[in-house]
């Protein structure tokens, strides 16, 4: 006879999902918030454009800049501020917003470097771009997802796309911007890749509100090479008025960021 209390138990019938239907749903998670500084801007800001990098290429370039005042972040509840030094540092889990020290227009810099999942892009998205900051025109600074992307992509060679919206390829007249393309002669996104997370929630952002956006992204994520690239492409089309000469270019290492950050930018690549 078998002994009830010492047999392992029989397999259940059910699967895992339906087990986890009877189980306490996690409470929902508050909404992001943008917190400006005192004295706090007039608002809506109504920036000429807005660059929201996200790549580690162009994080560490705008990081560089000092031609920048810092005038708020972005507040992700899930992200704590544990860890993050007192001062503005690459290797800190913030995402600050700065305004760039242009005396003829208001050009704003968003630096995203911390993780968000693809279920808050989209209300990332529209604090971004929405009721509180209403840009003319918007450039998206991204990195090319590798198994995304349609053919091959050598890790020895670098590579820069983009994708614009409907505005920004028709040169939509009337505003500030004028008719001619952002990042002009540079090829567009091959055909049958796919591009997701915060970066795409963005630039879809601007097409539903009719606003010029581009969305540069650039391979590969990390290397001395992909930054000169990088620099040389704000210099030449979108900060022209900028010296980023005296930036240097990051110093080359072959290792990825540790997963136990969470991080999308590893500052150690860069110093």
């Amino acid at each position: 006879m078998e002994d009830v209390l010492t047999e392992l138990p029989p397999p259940s019938r059910f699967f895992q999902e339906d087990l986890d239907n009877f189980a306490t749903p996690s409470p929902p998670l508050s909404s992001p918030s943008l917190l400006f500084c005192n004295p706090k801007p007039d608002q809506p800001l109504r920036p000429s454009l807005l660059i929201i990098a996200l790549s580690s290429p162009s994080l560490y370039i705008f990081h560089h800049i000092s031609s920048k005042t810092l005038i708020g972040s972005l507040v992700l509840p899930e992200i704590p501020f544990s860890g993050n030094s007192t001062g503005p540092s690459l290797g800190d889990k913030s995402c600050n917003i700065y305004a760039l020290n242009d005396m003829d227009n208001l050009t704003l810099v968003v630096l995203v470097q911390c993780s968000i999942s693809a279920e808050r892009s989209n209300a990332v998205a529209k604090l971004l771009i929405g009721d509180q900051i209403i840009p003319k025109r918007v450039l998206i600074m991204d990195s090319v997802q590798s198994q995304n992307f349609r053919g091959k992509l050598a890790p020895d060679e670098t590579y820069v796309f983009k994708l614009e919206t409907s505005a920004e390829r028709k040169g939509l007249d009337g505003d500030a911007c004028g008719g001619s393309s952002l990042l002009k002669g540079l090829d567009y996104f091959p055909s049958g890749s796919v591009l997701d997370g915060l970066g795409a929630a963005l630039l879809a952002r601007c097409q539903m509100r009719n606003i010029r956006g581009t969305l540069c992204v650039s391979w590969p994520r990390y290397g001395v090479c992909v930054v000169a690239l990088v620099k040389s492409l704000l210099q030449r089309n979108v900060l022209c008025g900028f010296d980023l000469s005296t930036i240097g270019d990051a110093k080359d290492k072959s290792s990825r960021f540790s997963s136990i950050k969470n991080h999308p930018f590893d500052s150690d690549m860069y110093t």
